[in-house]
């Protein structure tokens, strides 16, 4: 696995789920790249800080109402295309 910094990892979690929503399936997806743990504490992380709303038991969503998706740095661009 990569190493990724602390935003990184929450950059792309946080674009995960802007793709799929399904957490479950955020977790599959992600899981290649990222720990399980790294996963669900970015997702708890952006839930606490009110950048992700859960919508329903499976359902998460990015809180664009309340913050903007941070900018997609050019090393990470290619790993979300494959997601």
């Amino acid at each position: 696995m990569t190493e990724f910094s602390s935003e990184e990892k929450t950059i792309l979690v946080q674009y995960g789920i802007k793709k799929y929503e399904n957490e479950a399936i955020v977790n599959e997806k992600l899981k290649t790249i990222l720990s399980e743990k790294d996963i669900q504490r970015n997702i708890d992380t952006l839930i606490g800080t009110q950048r992700v709303r859960r919508i329903g038991p499976e359902i998460l969503q990015n809180n664009e109402s309340h913050t903007e998706l941070p900018d997609l740095p050019d090393n990470l661009k290619s790993i979300i295309d494959i997601l």
